[in-house]
């Protein structure tokens, strides 16, 4: 559905300028046909559209909307018809024609216009030239017309070659002139219950809540002359309260300008009686106020009770105007948002008692506090969001919950805390109550004392009686949208927080999320460990300009105490120091310092600027994770601004995920450091440099973070010219495997430095791996010695013990295996192993790989053995460096995943004496 709303102007013509003239049907009231007459002329003050779906829920759809359009311009008394045309004529369109459907509601002088228009012309009307014909109300089609020429003033058809439409216009009812509301004649049967003779006593107080006034009908409801009641407290006869749920009690309800309800009257007989009541606060003419009580049974409550007000303008006078109490006050339409309301209610209660200020306050949902909203008037909004108790405590709002005139301030210092300092001398401040629930508090002030009275007391109570409903839903609505906001909020920060283990990463991700949606700036402090001082490791405000000057004036100031307990405290240093820091820059500025103002012109403005960026409030919050404060999460205002309690609790949930975050990231850090560090020591130191051999590895561990896996390399010199070299692979990767390695590759450089043959070192190795019980591991292992010769080859020899084969390329471009395979490492207890001799002519190549290599796959296809060779045989001439760079670029492309293997490539290369 699409609408839209365009008060005042002329309605554009719906007729197009082209095409086919327009069939019309035009019958006008009752069943009458002739021309329409319509008065086109009449000024249209508001136009409502919308558009409806070919679908079932469209026709409740268009009626909610018909209804919410003319309820919104005050039109109750024909809303009932409006919605029973509407829903036909949808009906006929959405689901009978089957198209969408456009409604266009007109607000006219003197009535309201709606047009239903469907996409469907060739659907005509049951309608040939008198209404008799339209069809059975029995009959499916038709009644929609039928309800029009019954209920409608006027009302018609009108097609286009692609459209049909229906209009109906409804006239206003006439009112006689006073009616303030009336209701519906009703049958006897509905008429609410009342004895024979409707008693109503009046009772009326004085300011002492003693009665002064019983009339003859209070002698009869409740047993007592007038003269034994007259002088005692109603209080003593009150049995408050009779409503379960009312918080107000009877002497706060005696005081106020209007109250009404239900509460109980001990009667002589010793019994209470349930009576309705509505009490009138007024003075006589020397000033002295009384209050008058009606009181009725409580089954007869309809005698005195207020009916409910319906949107309708039933309250509108003689000239048309509203005089509605809420929209007199607030104006019409009310502001959808609860600031808009608040700060529009305070403005017209100060324009209403002409006052030099107004305020009003919100009250916690526990009823303990009130937290400053709007003002306008006051020196400044530094309150705003600032709290103070009800009941007691230093700086108390005492009187809160009852209306209260103070002629003096003076003489009263710190009644009202909101007005210390201001200038304000006399104030009258009502409570905003709902269903005797205390929600907020309202005030006047002015500058000179004695400005009000209680008639200014009566006048205020009566519009915060008519504002507090409204203004209780838009907080609760307020309250509501920002519960999901946080919850919405949260959600984010967490997957933002758990996305990330760098620390530096998960500051920024703390500052960046709490600036601006919790505060203007914030800053991280951090605790290494208990024994350390926090440590400011990160600033940010949304002006970039002024991150440096906080960083300069937070260094200044002693950072706040890791105190663990959870919550935001106020921490008042950063703002003593700025304010300090200003001063300082003002007086420098005036040349008060001593010295020549131009010489420290330079550096007063960013001071002030800082200043003036923190000056406001700012609060701590612990960063507390695995039972230790790691930090501190600082956040803070602008000079004369306070946080909102509900952002407070925002940023404790958000501090929480925060440390955790944040300790998880220092974890991860110290884990990686030691990881990569004992990593590290498994790989071999740097290759050595052989004579008439060129050597080059390339090495690539599996799994994020690991520099080290199950494959390893060695090369390392043996004795009288002989090298030493390995390449091997454990079962498996990671650091279970990575201790296999290092005990492999320590193994060997140990057994072979002693002096024994290849076989022996790797049958002693295979025992030391056995002995690792439980933890050992199978491992394929290639070994084997290397001697340059001095006519330009080397002489190697080889024990292949499971590993993949070493493939031997020459200088004709051949490939073919150098030694033979023999059983793996870490299985079998007895082995018998031996070496076989290869010889490496100038040019050639021996190529030594792990099963990462062959093992490549995409798919079901699989580098293997063959698709090794065939890379190795385009190789031919190229460096020990160019042959395992190409090999490790054709493994790379072979798939396009990551590998999920270790890979080892030891690529050696005789060049010969003289070197290509």
């Amino acid at each position: 559905m699409t609408t839209g709303l365009i008060p005042g102007g002329q309605p554009p013509d719906p007729r197009p300028t082209g095409g086919l003239p327009h069939q019309r049907h035009e019958p006008v009231g009752r069943g009458a046909l002739h021309v329409d007459n319509r008065p086109r002329s009449s000024v249209i003050t508001a136009r409502a559209a919308a558009s409806f779906e070919p679908v079932g829920r469209s026709v409740a759809t268009a009626r909610s909307f018909v209804r919410d359009t003319l309820q919104g311009w005050g039109f109750a008394d024909i809303v009932d018809d409006a919605v029973v045309l509407t829903s036909e004529l949808v009906t006929n369109a959405v689901v009978h024609a089957g198209t969408s459907a456009d409604v266009l509601c007109l607000r006219t002088d003197d009535g309201v216009r709606i047009e239903v228009a469907d996409r469907y012309p060739e659907r005509e009307i049951p309608l040939q030239g008198h209404p008799a014909t339209m069809g059975s109300p029995d009959r499916e089609g038709g009644r929609g017309l039928q309800l029009c020429a019954a209920l409608a003033g006027r009302w018609g058809v009108e097609y286009t070659p692609t459209h049909k439409q229906v209009w109906f216009q409804l006239d206003f009812p006439e009112r006689s002139v006073g009616t303030r509301t009336a209701g519906p004649s009703l049958p006897a049967d509905l008429l609410p219950l009342a004895d024979g003779r409707v008693r109503v006593a009046v009772v009326q107080i004085d300011r002492t809540s003693s009665i002064t006034s019983w009339n003859e009908d209070a002698e009869e409801l409740f047993g007592y002359p007038a003269e034994q009641v007259i002088g005692k407290p109603l209080t003593d006869l009150a049995a408050w309260p009779h409503t379960p749920g009312t918080s107000t009690g009877i002497a706060e309800a005696l005081q106020l300008s209007r109250w009404e309800g239900s509460y109980g009257i001990r009667g002589a007989n010793g019994r209470v009686t349930p009576v309705y009541a509505s009490h009138l606060r007024v003075r006589d003419t020397g000033g002295e106020p009384s209050t008058v009580c009606l009181l009725v049974r409580d089954h007869e409550r309809a005698v005195l009770q207020t009916p409910l007000r319906m949107p309708a303008s039933d309250s509108a006078s003689a000239d048309g105007q509203s005089t509605d109490p809420f929209e007199v006050f607030i104006g019409s339409p009310a502001p959808d948002d609860l600031d808009g309301l608040l700060q529009r209610t305070v403005e017209r209660a100060r324009d209403m008692l002409d006052a030099d200020s107004a305020f009003l306050l919100l009250a916690t949902d526990d009823e303990t506090e009130l937290e400053v909203r709007a003002s306008t008037g006051l020196p400044s909004a530094r309150q705003r969001f600032a709290r103070v108790p009800v009941e007691a405590g230093p700086g108390r709002y005492g009187s809160a919950r009852m209306p209260a005139v103070h002629d003096d301030l003076a003489a009263v210092p710190g009644a009202v805390p909101l007005l210390s300092g201001t200038g304000m001398r006399s104030v009258v401040t009502v409570p905003l109550k709902v269903e005797g629930r205390l929600t907020g508090s309202l005030g006047v002030a002015a500058e000179s004392p004695g400005r009000y009275s209680n008639e200014e007391a009566l006048r205020l109570q009566f519009a915060a009686d008519r504002i507090a409903l409204a203004v209780e839903s838009a907080r609760l609505g307020e309250l509501e949208r920002l519960r999901r906001g946080s919850l919405s909020f949260l959600v984010e920060a967490s997957d933002l927080l758990a996305g990330t283990l760098d620390r530096d990463q998960t500051l920024a991700l703390m500052a960046q999320m709490t600036v601006p949606t919790l505060a203007t700036w914030c800053a991280v402090y951090t605790i290494a460990d208990q024994a350390s001082e926090p440590y400011l490791s990160y600033v940010l405000h949304e002006d970039e300009e002024l991150i440096d000057g906080i960083k300069s004036l937070l260094s200044k100031v002693p950072p706040p105490d890791p105190v663990p307990t959870p919550g935001a405290r106020v921490w008042s240093a950063p703002g003593e120091v700025a304010h300090q820091a200003a001063l300082r820059s003002s007086m420098r500025s005036l040349g008060l310092s001593g010295g020549p103002p131009h010489q420290i012109a330079s550096g007063i403005g960013p001071t002030l600027a800082t200043a003036s960026a923190v000056g406001g409030e700012t609060v701590v919050l612990p960063l507390v994770a695995r039972n230790r404060v790691i930090g501190m999460l600082t956040l803070g205002k602008p000079t004369d601004e306070h946080f909102r309690q509900e952002i407070l609790e925002l940023a404790e949930d958000l501090s929480r995920r925060a440390a955790l975050a944040l300790d998880n990231a220092r974890l991860y850090s110290e884990r990686t450091a030691i990881s990569q560090s004992l990593q590290r020591s498994l790989l071999p130191p740097e290759l050595p440099e052989i004579d008439g051999v060129e050597v080059e590895v390339i090495y690539r561990a599996a799994g994020e973070g690991n520099e080290v896996g199950g494959d390893f390399y060695d090369l390392f010199p043996i004795s009288d010219g002989a090298y030493g070299f390995a390449i091997g692979d454990v079962c498996g990767t990671g650091p279970n495997a990575a201790a296999v390695t290092g005990l492999a590759r320590h193994a060997l450089r140990l057994l072979a430095r002693e002096g024994l043959s290849g076989p022996a070192v790797l049958e002693r190795l295979n025992s030391a791996i056995l002995d690792e019980g439980a933890r050992s591991r199978f491992l394929t292992l290639l070994y084997g010695e290397l001697r340059p010769q001095e006519d330009g080859s080397a002489e190697l020899k080889v024990v292949c013990a499971g590993h993949p084969l070493p493939l031997r390329l020459r200088q004709d471009g051949t490939v073919e295996p150098a030694a033979e395979p023999q059983p793996l490492l870490g299985v079998l207890d007895d082995l018998e192993l031996y070496e076989q001799t290869v010889t490496l002519d100038p040019g050639d190549v021996l190529l030594c790989v792990t099963d990462g290599v062959t093992e490549r796959r995409e798919g079901t296809r699989m580098l293997g053995d063959d698709g090794l060779t065939d890379v190795l045989t385009t190789c031919t001439g190229l460096t020990a460096g160019a042959v395992a760079a190409r090999i490790m670029r054709a493994v790379e492309r072979f798939a396009s995943d990551a590998p999920s293997d270790d890979m080892a490539i030891l690529a050696m290369r005789v060049p010969g004496l003289h070197k290509d």
